[in-house]
């Protein structure tokens, strides 16, 4: 019999993206192969997220869109894993009868096995693990970069974010030994691997598990310790358990990119302390200011939510203008999403739809022009590019300190996983041009 084919779908963060290239290796490992462009698969995997509705409404539509073909098909089959299978588990199958399998954030490595049920029993089967089977990164991986590459430092998180289901999804925090993540870092790096991020719900509160406060920034600099590691990043901290002695380890390992993306989620003191996020913006600016002051080209970006509970049109103002303080590069901007379960749900004051839509255009249309405003202070320099696609003689990649860059390349210039040195030229909201 020829190998089974398959493709997985990820709607979800940087971890879901993770996630996947494991549950890809696990397929791989059982024998099935990508499916080849242009074909039709016969097994298709979501890899799902549920910190917004939106996220629902996403898989649930794509679902929809997948009755015909498995009419047409019944050995096709469909497998729903990630943070939406730990919420939703058995209401998936009854949503949505014609999926196989239901697998949740702490047994990724079950899919296989949990597929070859389904195909015997000719039934849907739901696993939901409770706990950590195996640390992500000990599940075999098929990465969609030979040159750059996720490491996960922990699991879980420990915060009570009133907005945030993650931590019922994937558990209280539980870090990696520094010795298994360093040598995970080292084995990529022999295999080629330029540029590693440090992955973590909560990535320097590492070391919560083992007592070290200053955990994250020892494991900073033993990156940079790392022959043939260029670039080092990650995602995503809290500024609760920001330290000096991080900022002092970006800007003393060379490797360490001058790159903070760090969630401020309201401009607004009141609604920061409703939404349990357990800093004020006063302690978020002293961050930022001593990063800058260490890392004098270091950029900024981060998360923002239009609409909490409560919040009033002064509340928006104060995020308008913490965006025009802080001068973000680039802003994940969110409407609220109300998620059952979570205390931000059963707040009083919810704010109806058309008024969190209006705010969230207008702080799109107001973060676009900060965004062109920190690209144009590029223009007329040079800054260094890891190449990550070039197609039709256009490059795109990250400089060091995360800005997209376009430029045009012949084929003798450059190939993905290179660094070109690349002139800026003009500026984007979203992008820099450069020679």
């Amino acid at each position: 019999m020829s190998a089974r084919t398959y493709v997985i779908q990820t709607l979800g963060c940087q971890m879901n993206s993770h996630d996947s290239e494991r549950i890809a290796g696990s397929l791989d490992s059982a024998g099935y192969i990508p499916a080849p462009t242009g074909t039709e698969p016969d097994l298709i995997v979501f890899n799902t997220c549920a910190v917004r509705e939106n996220a629902d409404n996403k898989l649930y539509g794509h679902l929809s869109f997948l009755v015909p073909k498995k009419r047409d098909n019944p050995d096709l089959q469909i497998a729903i894993g990630g943070c939406l299978a730990q919420k939703d588990q058995g209401a998936i199958i009854k949503r949505a009868p014609y999926v196989d399998v239901v697998f949740g954030t702490h047994n990724m490595g079950s899919l296989p096995y949990l597929l070859e049920r389904a195909r015997i029993e000719k039934s849907s089967q739901v696993e939901i693990k409770e706990s950590l089977e195996h640390f992500p990164s000990a599940l075999p991986a098929r990465r969609h970069s030979p040159f750059s590459a996720w490491v996960s430092v922990s699991v879980g998180c420990n915060n009570t974010c009133t907005f945030c289901i993650v931590p019922a999804l994937r558990g209280r925090e539980k870090d990696r030994n520094s010795t298994e993540i360093l040598g995970e870092v080292r084995a990529l790096v022999a295999e080629g691997v330029t540029e590693i991020t440090l992955l973590g719900q909560n990535v320097n509160a590492y070391g919560v598990d083992f007592g070290d406060r200053e955990a994250f920034a020892k494991l900073l600099r033993a990156c940079g310790e790392i022959e043939g590691l260029d670039r080092v990043r990650f995602m995503s901290p809290h500024p609760r358990d920001f330290t000096d002695e991080v900022i002092a380890a970006m800007a003393e390992t060379p490797n360490v990119m001058p790159h903070l993306h760090m969630p401020l989620q309201s401009g607004s003191d009141r609604i920061l302390q409703q939404m349990r996020r357990s800093y004020r913006v006063d302690r978020y600016r002293k961050i930022i200011e001593k990063v800058r002051k260490a890392l004098p080209n270091s950029s900024i970006t981060t998360d923002l939510i239009v609409g909490f509970p409560g919040e009033t049109e002064s509340d928006f103002q104060s995020t308008l203008d913490a965006a025009n303080e802080f001068n973000f590069l680039a802003v994940y901007s969110f409407k609220y999403s109300k998620r059952p379960g979570t205390p931000a749900a059963e707040m009083p004051d919810q704010i109806p739809e058309e008024v969190v839509s209006e705010r969230y255009d207008r702080l799109h249309q107001h973060l676009n022009s900060i965004s062109l405003r920190v690209n144009q202070q590029v223009v007329g320099k040079e800054l260094e590019v890891l190449v990550s696609d070039i197609e039709d003689g256009r490059a795109q990649g990250k400089s060091r300190d995360f800005r997209l860059v376009h430029f045009e390349v012949d084929q003798y210039q450059a190939r993905p996983g290179d660094f070109a040195y690349v002139k800026i030229t003009s500026a984007k909201p979203h992008f820099v041009l450069g020679e």
